[in-house]
């Protein structure tokens, strides 16, 4: 890491036979804190703070040529064919159990997304424009410095990291935890800060309409998430939420246009 966006990490430890663990980081209960209680969401200038550091990490990261090599790991093609048949049964055994809380219209969409998946994974498979994601950035993962002019944001519960395209993250903070109200008043002008931070930062070859491509295929694939969450057992206060903020956010964006 380029920047402190992390805790500091003093020691970690783990014992492959008995799962023992331990992780040591640093404090920051002092100087640092949550940026709501959730679900409420935080306010416009904590969202520039945030996009502002995730910008940086992106932007640390970007078309680094270490990413597939010695960071993380491509997906092929192949791995990812076998993942939509692994979806296919989880979502057949998801829209079992929604019953008719899930139109046909919504069903629909999921088909044609499935359908459509490789050319939608295209973008992904070009290995171009790409950097690592966090892959869970909710606005709870994230303190917020008690000094506001700081600018000293720290990122955690990187479990879902992953090499990937940035507007995903964006698209899952956005997107999927705004209703439509607050959405539409912040998705644009914060997608205006995170790009302006982009360049500030260097990336280059990555105009604002490449970012707004991407953030639209983004949300469309979001879709899948409130799937998987079901799926795992996360509560339905949680992905039943999620899916409707999702899918009132694909009708917004226009995202069905992808599906050709």
């Amino acid at each position: 890491m380029s920047t402190r966006l992390v805790p500091r990490c003093f020691d970690a430890a783990w014992d492959e036979d008995t799962k023992a663990w331990h992780l040591v980081l640093e404090d920051l209960s002092e100087s640092h804190t949550a940026p709501t209680a959730w679900p409420l969401p935080p306010t416009m200038a904590q969202c520039e703070t945030i996009l502002r550091a995730l910008a940086r990490f992106n932007a640390a990261w970007w078309d680094n040529r270490r990413l597939g090599v010695s960071i993380g790991t491509w997906i092929d093609p192949a791995t990812y064919a076998q993942r939509l048949q692994g979806f296919a049964a989880h979502f057949t055994a998801f829209a079992d159990r929604v019953g008719d809380r899930l139109s046909g219209e919504r069903r629909d969409l999921y088909r044609r997304v499935r359908d459509a998946a490789p050319r939608l994974f295209a973008r992904y498979h070009s290995h171009r424009n790409v950097t690592l994601i966090h892959g869970d950035a909710h606005v709870w993962n994230v303190l917020m410095p008690k000094d506001e002019q700081s600018g000293d944001v720290r990122l955690f519960d990187w479990d879902t990291w992953r090499i990937g395209v940035a507007s995903s993250d964006l698209a899952y903070m956005m997107a999927m935890h705004w209703y439509p109200d607050l959405r539409r008043r912040r998705e644009r002008p914060l997608l205006d800060r995170y790009h302006a931070a982009l360049l500030a930062q260097g990336v280059g070859g990555y105009d604002r309409r490449a970012l707004d491509d991407d953030y639209r295929l983004s949300v469309l694939l979001q879709i899948l998430t409130p799937v998987l969450q079901a799926t795992y057992d996360i509560p339905p206060w949680i992905w039943w939420n999620n899916l409707e903020r999702i899918l009132l956010a694909v009708d917004d964006l226009g995202c069905r246009e992808l599906l050709g």
